[in-house]
């Protein structure tokens, strides 16, 4: 059943993000379970497996934030990917980053959009816990094309949106 889960779950486009936490935890993760619960209140949620170095960065700090990446980035979220990469501080070494007025976690410069969370409900759910974040800041980014993650492979949206007169609807 796994296998064949994760087969089919790999023809679901998603976004991709690098989850962060500043202080004394500072730490980043590639991400694409990700995505806005609500707009009043403004929250959002990331999942992270039990076993990431995330899961006890964000339990112990209480906040995190979201770089929202463009399809120039896929080097840094390969990057955060690696599970051989250094970690604390020496991971952000290499990239251009700012940090979050609210949060104090670095922001990747260069990224579509940003929001900085504070955890208000967390749930535990099979390997994994469903971290629910109220946004305390966000900030809109440049109009690039998107970095996705489908069928396994980094993948571009390049913005372009279909004709309405070329859409089709499945019966």
């Amino acid at each position: 059943m796994r296998s064949t889960l994760r087969e089919v779950m790999s023809q679901f486009a998603t976004g991709v993000i690098v989850v962060t936490v500043g202080g004394e935890h500072v730490h980043g993760m590639t991400a694409n379970a990700f995505t806005s619960v609500s707009l009043d209140p403004a929250l959002v949620l990331c999942c992270v497996a039990h076993s990431a170095v995330m899961h006890g960065a964000i339990n112990a700090s209480g906040r995190f934030a979201v770089s929202v990446l463009g399809a120039d980035q896929e080097a840094t979220a390969r990057h955060f990917a690696d599970k051989n990469r250094p970690l604390g501080p020496a991971q952000f070494t290499s990239l251009d980053w700012w940090s979050g007025p609210r949060s104090q976690a670095p922001l990747i410069s260069g990224a579509l959009g940003w929001l900085e969370c504070e955890i208000v409900q967390s749930h535990d759910s099979g390997d994994h816990t469903i971290f629910i974040g109220s946004v305390l800041e966000a900030w809109r980014g440049g109009d690039g094309p998107g970095l996705l993650f489908y069928n396994g492979a980094f993948r571009s949206v390049d913005g372009v949106e279909s004709a309405p007169d070329r859409v089709r609807t499945l019966q």
